[in-house]
């Protein structure tokens, strides 16, 4: 029994180390473009083992070349709580496995944008539970090392959206014959409405489950779709943090100085009020945005 429990740590531990020299270097998307993704790669092989061409269409365009419809909308669809998590959303797989547990099979992932990102550019459509082990380091590295803004972006530029079709920009092109920037709300709802089966629901011909998220997501984006975004182009919370401490003493400082001199007082309300005049007007543009 002890010899067997020994090859088993032997085993495990060669399968730590080897992942370890192979895990991904997640830091140096900060800055560059991936050139291919995982799913891609294993789409060319199928295709070329059927005989076919394996020509895919994928162009990418920066964050603010996608329609903000788009951006919010994959956000309220996929991953309503992008901003909180820092890559798994606990509470959400918890959910995932009871719908499982309960249907007897395995449907619901439970995935972040995060986790679907860490899958398609590294790993493979297996369910397998080591593969689902490698997803969630990789997602807690692109969390680490990325902006939650980044994040979006190259999920946006890489997820497929129809056969052949990756990408924000290929799937506009291909479907409604316009750039990624010139969507409109109910064309964006149809590309984000199709991300959970893509190849099953084309947004050119929706079907009717199509059409039910479709109606779906824009419900939620004139409800609070433009706070989502809002949320993930913000800094992370740790620089938020940092300015409500410094805020803080600010006001403290002023505070403490008000009740030396009547005149100082009245400089520092004049100087609080037009602060505030300001930030309300930064606050009213960026919703409207």
């Amino acid at each position: 029994m002890r010899r067997v429990l020994l090859v088993g740590l032997i085993l495990l531990a060669v399968w730590i180390a080897f992942e370890v020299i192979r895990f991904p270097d997640v830091a140096k998307l900060a800055k560059e473009r991936p050139t291919t993704t995982a799913f891609m790669e294993q789409r060319k092989k199928e295709l070329r083992r059927a005989g076919k061409s394996d020509a895919l269409e994928w162009r990418w365009v920066p964050y603010d070349r996608i329609a903000s419809s788009l951006r919010r909308g994959v956000l309220v669809a996929e991953d309503n709580s992008f901003y909180e998590h820092e890559g798994v959303d606990t509470e959400g797989m918890r959910e995932a496995l009871e719908r499982n547990w309960k249907r007897k099979r395995l449907t619901a992932g439970g995935s972040t944008i995060t986790q679907q990102l860490a899958k398609n550019l590294y790993l493979s459509r297996s369910r397998n539970p080591l593969r689902k082990i490698r997803e969630y380091f990789i997602a807690r590295s692109l969390e680490k090392h990325l902006t939650k803004k980044r994040i979006l972006e190259i999920y946006l530029n890489v997820v497929e959206l129809g056969e052949r079709v990756y990408g924000a920009e290929a799937g506009a092109r291909h479907y409604f014959g316009k750039s990624a920037a010139a969507l409109s709300a109910r064309e964006a709802a149809l590309l984000a409405g199709c991300l959970p089966n893509p190849r099953l629901m084309n947004p050119s011909q929706p079907n009717k489950r199509l059409r039910f998220r479709q109606a779906m997501i824009l419900r939620r984006l004139r409800r609070w779709g433009y706070l989502a975004e809002e949320q993930v182009v913000r800094t992370d919370r740790t620089d938020r943090t940092d300015r409500t401490a410094t805020t803080e003493t600010t006001e403290t400082t002023e505070t403490t100085e008000t009740t030396e001199t009547t005149e100082t007082t009245a400089t520092t309300e004049t100087t609080v009020t037009e602060t505030v005049s300001t930030d309300t007007v930064s606050t009213e543009t960026s919703g409207t945005q």
